[in-house]
């Protein structure tokens, strides 16, 4: 394993802890500044650039969250990419809650700084499980920078 893959990883525990603890912007500034982030079964176009639009699109989905816990599986890393299979179990005020199975893909560039995040959620047992407030809430967007 090269160091950058060994890098690579601790960058991905790091951000997935710093993500959970809801520190947006900290997540953001692990953005490079063209950093991509999309969850690819949203239209083409709803994609986050740049550290401030992460962590506003980031801000919009789980702020309104009441607990939000993480279960890591898998982490395949080589060169510049990391692959990290998990799950993240939601749970609204309202009580209605799920368990959200995702493979994300990030990719980074020579600085350490993301440059492409990926994810491939379970979104159609997110959208059957969650309260129809929050699903309005999301599609009213964030402020895009």
């Amino acid at each position: 394993m090269t160091d950058h893959t060994i890098r690579n990883k601790q960058i991905v525990e790091t951000f997935w802890t710093t993500l959970y603890t809801r520190d947006f912007e900290a997540v953001g500034a692990m953005m490079a500044e063209h950093g991509e982030y999309t969850d690819v079964f949203t239209p083409d176009d709803d994609v986050a650039i740049g550290a401030t639009q992460v962590a506003a699109r980031l801000r919009l989905g789980l702020e309104p969250l009441s607990d939000i816990r993480h279960h890591p599986r898998l982490m395949v890393a080589e060169g510049n990419a990391v692959m990290f299979e998990h799950a993240e179990e939601w749970h609204w005020h309202t009580g209605e809650s799920c368990l959200v199975r995702f493979v994300s893909v990030m990719e980074f560039d020579d600085d350490g700084k993301v440059v492409r995040w990926h994810d491939y959620p379970d979104l159609q047992l997110l959208l059957s499980s969650a309260p129809q407030w929050w699903i309005e809430h999301i599609m009213a967007g964030y402020e895009r920078a």
